[in-house]
């Protein structure tokens, strides 16, 4: 469980951090990389960046979850 726990917190962090660097930020960022810096008004645009968000939180909650039993685990 403890291994499991641990494999998972290190791929959810990996994954949180290109989440959160794929988002478009002011001047664009990494997002415009792939695309994102193209002003369209389009709706496809801002539904991507809806779906981003979604699943930047659910990324983000399963690290919390993570994190917490790996906390859990150690003090135990």
């Amino acid at each position: 469980m403890e291994f499991f726990l641990r494999a998972l917190l290190v791929v959810s962090s990996i994954s949180l951090i290109a989440a959160v660097l794929l988002h478009k930020g002011r001047g664009g960022g990494l997002s415009s990389l792939f695309g994102g810096g193209t002003q369209s008004s389009l709706a496809g645009s801002s539904m991507a960046e809806k779906n981003l968000d979604r699943i930047t939180l659910a990324i983000g909650a399963v690290w919390l979850i993570s994190i917490t039993g790996v906390g859990l685990m150690m003090k135990v």
